[in-house]
Formats: C-alpha cells, structure tokens, sequence
C-alpha cells in the first residue's frame, strides 16, 4: 500500500491513541484534534500508549483504508516525547522507518525537503 503511493503527505499524531478506534474514530481525531481533512488524500499515523500497536488512516481516492501492525517485539517510538506539536508532518520514508520500529524518527530529518516550485523554476 505504502509503497504505490509516491508522493504522499504524512501527519503522525503525537498522543497516545486508543487502538480500539476504527474509521470513523481515527477520522474524528484527524478533524477534531489534527485540524485536518481525513479525505485530503494524507496518511495520518496513530500510536497506542504501550508503543506496540500503530494505525495509518488514508482515503485512496474510493474509500477509506486502515493499515494496523502489531509489534511482536520492541516499541515504536513514543512521539509524544519528541515532538513539540500534537501533530508532527513526516515523509513516506519516514513512515516506513517508522513501521519497521526504528526510533530514528522524530529526532532529526532522516530525508531531505520536498522540492518546491521555486526549486523547480528554470532561471531566464
């Protein structure tokens, strides 16, 4: 899933999320407490308190998709620790990273900046 999606954006939430929550209760978190569209097309990233389950909520275009993993060993990292906001932008790289249990995340840029149209324009 992650991998076709190019470029995406990702919103992790730095709070402890009650994993119980399915569609409707992660969309309500991104709207109520992210300030953001759960149908933007961004990926929006929860963890539980105990730092062993995680949730992607992503609209695809047609529907709304959930990816859960349950770490068997290790935590993910605590986000809430790191992160100086409730909601912390990551890239697709980061994501994955993050997914795998690394606890690179958060505390330093392990991708560089999108580029930007003025990175992009051609000098006449």
């Amino acid at each position: 899933m992650i991998g076709a999606l190019g470029r995406v954006k990702v919103f992790a939430y730095c709070e402890p999320t009650d994993m119980r929550k399915g569609y409707e209760g992660l969309s309500g978190l991104v709207r109520e407490a992210m300030g953001d569209d759960p149908l933007s097309g961004a990926m929006f990233l929860f963890v539980n308190r105990r730092r062993t389950h995680a949730k992607v909520l992503h609209f695809d275009g047609t529907g709304m998709c959930v990816l859960a993993k349950r770490l068997e060993k290790g935590r993910f990292v605590a986000l809430w620790e790191v992160a100086k906001d409730s909601t912390l932008r990551l890239n697709r790289s980061e994501l994955e990273l993050f997914l795998r249990g690394s606890h690179l995340i958060g505390r330093f840029k392990v991708s560089p900046d999108d580029l930007s149209e003025k990175d992009l324009a051609v000098g006449s």
